[in-house]
C-alpha cells in the first residue's frame, strides 16, 4: 500500500480523477442554476452545447498538465503518425469542420425544418460530428414527421447543397391550380379566388411583406409580391387558374385545404356562373364494316 502511494503515476492518475469530477460538477452546476434561466430556446440550446464542449477542452487541458513531462516525445510520436491519422480520419475531420461552418455560419440551427444530404426535415440535434434530423416526407404525403430519425454527418454541408425552409425567411410561395369548364365567367372565378386566398391568407401577407423588406437589406433582391395573385392559361381541355399564395413553412398542408374547401363551397354558390372541368372522353363507334364474298 505504501509502495502504491508512493508511485508517481498513482498521484497523476488521482489528480486526473479528482480534477474531471471537479470539471463536470461545475459544468453541470452551472448548465441547471444559470443556463436553464435563458428564456431563448435556441440560446439556451447553445449554452448548453458550450459548456459541454468547454467540460471536454478543460479536461483535455488537465491531462496535458499532468502528462507535460512526457509531450516531448508524444509529439515526436504524433508528427510521425500525422499522415496517417489525417487520412484515417479524413471524415471525421471533415464532420468536425461542418461542426464550426454551421455553429458559426449560420447555415441553420435547431428547429429549422432543412433538406440536407438529400432528407428534409426539423433539426432536432447539431453534434460535433453529426446533424439529428427528424425527417418528414418520404411515404407521408405533405410536410408531415413520418416518425424516422436520421443522422446525418456534418461533412454534408460542404458536399451538397443546404436547403433552409425557415431560415431568414420562414415563408415559402406555394401555389394551387383549379380547372375551370370554357364558358364560365372567368372574371367571376379571378375575383373568387382572389378573396378567398385574401380571407384563409389572413396576416401572412403583412407578416412575409415585413420580413422581405428585412431580407432586402442583408441581400441583394428584387421586390417580390406577397399578396395573393392569381394568372390562368387555356389548353385543349379547360381554363386552368393558378392561385399563388404565401404561407408559413409548416403550415402548406393546411392551408391548402382550407383553401380547396373554400373555393368549393363558392363554386357551388356561384349558381352556375362557375364550372369545375373534368377530362371526358367521347367515345366513337366504329364504321360498319360489310364483307362481300363471290361465290363460284
Amino acid at each position: 500500500m505504501d509502495e502504491l502511494l508512493k508511485n508517481p503515476l498513482f498521484h497523476r492518475i488521482l489528480i486526473i480523477f479528482t480534477g474531471v469530477i471537479a470539471v463536470w460538477v461545475l459544468i453541470k452546476f452551472i448548465q441547471s442554476k444559470l443556463v436553464s434561466r435563458i428564456k431563448d430556446v435556441d440560446h439556451r440550446y447553445r449554452a448548453k452545447k458550450f459548456g459541454s464542449f468547454l467540460g471536454y477542452f478543460l479536461t483535455a487541458i488537465l491531462l496535458l498538465f499532468v502528462f507535460r513531462e512526457k509531450l516531448v516525445g508524444f509529439t515526436i510520436a504524433l508528427g510521425v503518425a500525422g499522415a496517417g491519422i489525417a487520412f484515417a480520419l479524413q471524415e471525421v475531420i471533415a464532420s468536425f469542420a461542418g461542426w464550426l461552418a454551421i455553429m458559426f455560419g449560420g447555415f441553420y440551427k435547431t428547429g429549422d425544418r432543412v433538406q440536407l444530404g438529400g432528407i428534409k426535415g426539423d433539426v432536432m440535434d447539431i453534434g460535433v460530428l453529426r446533424t439529428t434530423i427528424m425527417e418528414t416526407g418520404e411515404w407521408v404525403n405533405g410536410d408531415l414527421y413520418n416518425g424516422r430519425i436520421v443522422l446525418i454527418a456534418n461533412s454534408f454541408v460542404f458536399k451538397e447543397p443546404v436547403f433552409n425552409y425557415s431560415g431568414d425567411f420562414p415563408f415559402l410561395w406555394d401555389e394551387i391550380k383549379v380547372p375551370i369548364q370554357f364558358g364560365s365567367d372567368y372574371e367571376s372565378v379571378k375575383e373568387m379566388l382572389l378573396n378567398t386566398g385574401r380571407e384563409v391568407a389572413g396576416e401572412l401577407p403583412r407578416q412575409s411583406r415585413e420580413q422581405w423588406t428585412t431580407l432586402q437589406k442583408k441581400y441583394r433582391l428584387e421586390d417580390a409580391q406577397t399578396e395573393p395573385m392569381v394568372s390562368l392559361i387555356a389548353n385543349d381541355n379547360w381554363v386552368e387558374f393558378t392561385l399563388r399564395y404565401v404561407v408559413t413553412y409548416n403550415k402548406r398542408r393546411s392551408l391548402k385545404t382550407e383553401l380547396f374547401t373554400r373555393i368549393l363551397k363558392n363554386i357551388e354558390l356561384s349558381e352556375g356562373k362557375i364550372k369545375l372541368a373534368s377530362a371526358t372522353f367521347h367515345l366513337v363507334e366504329a364504321p360498319e364494316i360489310k364483307v362481300k364474298v363471290n361465290k363460284n
